[in-house]
């Protein structure tokens, strides 16, 4: 966090110094700073190793801002400047949005909602397949592995997962409408049970495994009076799901369910079944996850239980990881769930397109090299260098004004990141040359950097400022 009495020190390269200058006056910031330049012309080629060579005066500043790109030891820089030093954004244009940021910084490892991830044909599968999968689901962020029986199939190694399981750590529930899988998977020493009824509320005293209660008929709340009084008067911890039904089969009318059951029940913990809806509608599960995990914290539903069955279900797990926690945040810090992480933001971006038409024109005109340059506005695709700027919404329509025919690996590299660019254009998601498009928690590739300068061509370059 800055305030007012610090001084800020902005390293830059001279195509960006202009446009820095520009855009700290217009945020008219609560620090006062100095803009120097190092004397390249390319502030993203920028090292730390450059800084300590070239900057011979720090300004008098508390603090040093570096270029989002610039590479090195940035902790080695500081003990060296004897100043805390941090990198910038990556676009210019996100400076305000960056100092907005260390103005609220957001604890992203907290959280309430325990996640129930269910294997749901754990008995047509051996133990080491259902122990990977439970592992994959801990990485993904599930803290309760539900063991999900199938009707009419038998599941003679039911005991052997879940003790093996609970050997390796897990916390693991069992899942069936059948009194005998899960009488035998408590027994087994699984610590929770799904699910019970009023038929059924007498296992609840046989076993130490906490029950999860669902309406004996469905949709019929009063149908869960007589179980919640008999496990009050146990003492015995408990579970209420009043059971999320899919979109055209009483959606609409479950969610008012689960809200009078809060209304009816403040203190009782509750359940949502998300899969319902994550599982059984065909579309991006990310934004599904923001939605329901923000019902659960507005109604203290503390337990869901989530599946990956589905291959556009892929990700849903760790979507309602990333979920859980921007809700808290967002509720603890009494705000939006917005600008808190960009990971649910799969499809499109906030800001995809930080320069338009005319401030590209102005960067082309100022390159003296022969290296190419890439980067996306509401226009189109524009790759230029000194030879000029050209723009096109096809990359198909490029490729002849570019002149690299005899050259595959100069064409093989424009053609990766000229692609890039269409997809990032039409989708509506920030560009940024040299670098994977950025997919959010919807893949294992989350906001990496892909280094192609392993095989780039000399005179290829990105226009970094």
């Amino acid at each position: 966090m800055t305030n007012i009495t610090e001084h800020m020190l902005f390293l830059t390269g001279k195509l960006a110094e202009k446009q820095l200058r520009q855009i700290l006056e217009r945020m008219q910031p609560e620090f006062s700073y100095t803009v120097h330049q190092l004397g390249l012309k390319v502030a993203g080629l920028m090292t730390t190793d450059m800084i300590s060579r070239r900057l011979k005066d720090t300004f008098n500043a508390d603090k040093i801002i570096l270029p989002g790109r610039c590479r090195g030891d940035i902790e080695a820089l500081s003990a060296e400047f004897g100043l805390p030093i941090e990198r910038g954004p990556e676009e210019l244009k996100d400076l305000p949005l960056y100092f907005g940021k260390a103005a609220h910084q957001y604890d992203l490892s907290k959280y309430k909602v325990k996640i129930f991830a269910e294997i749901v044909d754990a008995p047509n599968i051996s133990v080491e397949e259902v122990v990977k999968r439970a592992y994959y689901y801990q990485q993904q962020g599930a803290n309760v592995i539900d063991i999900g029986c199938l009707p009419g199939t038998k599941f003679p190694h039911m005991e052997d997962i879940i003790i093996t399981l609970k050997q390796q750590g897990f916390t693991v529930s069992i899942d069936s409408l059948e009194d005998d899988d899960l009488l035998r998977g408590a027994k087994a020493g699984a610590d929770y049970m799904l699910s019970l009824s009023n038929k059924s509320i007498w296992i609840a005293n046989e076993v130490d495994a906490t029950p999860i209660l669902i309406p004996e008929i469905h949709g019929d709340l009063s149908s869960l009076d007589h179980a919640i009084s008999v496990l009050q008067a146990n003492n015995k911890d408990f579970i209420v799901d009043p059971i999320l039904d899919p979109i055209h089969f009483g959606f609409t009318e479950s969610i008012a369910r689960n809200f009078n059951f809060r209304q009816q029940y403040p203190d009782i913990e509750m359940m949502m079944g998300v899969g319902n809806i994550t599982e059984l509608t065909h579309a991006d599960t990310s934004g599904m996850n923001a939605l329901l995990l923000g019902m659960c914290s507005e109604l203290n539903i503390n337990h869901i239980l989530a599946t990956e069955v589905s291959q556009h279900a892929r990700r849903a797990i760790k979507e309602a990881d990333c979920a859980r926690r921007i809700m808290y945040a967002a509720k603890q810090n009494n705000t939006l769930p917005k600008h808190i992480d960009a990971n649910l933001i799969t499809v499109h971006d906030n800001s995809p397109f930080p320069y338009q038409l005319d401030e590209i024109e102005e960067f082309a005109a100022a390159i003296r090299d022969p290296s190419f340059r890439i980067q996306t506005s509401t226009e189109g695709i524009h790759i230029y260098n000194r030879d000029g700027l050209h723009t096109a919404t096809d990359p198909f329509d490029l490729f002849p004004l570019l002149k690299v025919e005899n050259d595959a690996g100069h064409a093989f590299y424009l053609g990766v990141e000229l692609a890039r660019a269409e997809i990032a254009w039409q989708l509506g998601k920030r560009f940024n040359q040299d670098q994977a498009l950025s997919w959010g928690c919807a893949t294992e590739l989350n906001q990496s950097t892909i280094d192609l300068h392993t095989f780039k061509p000399a005179g290829t370059t990105l226009q970094k400022n």
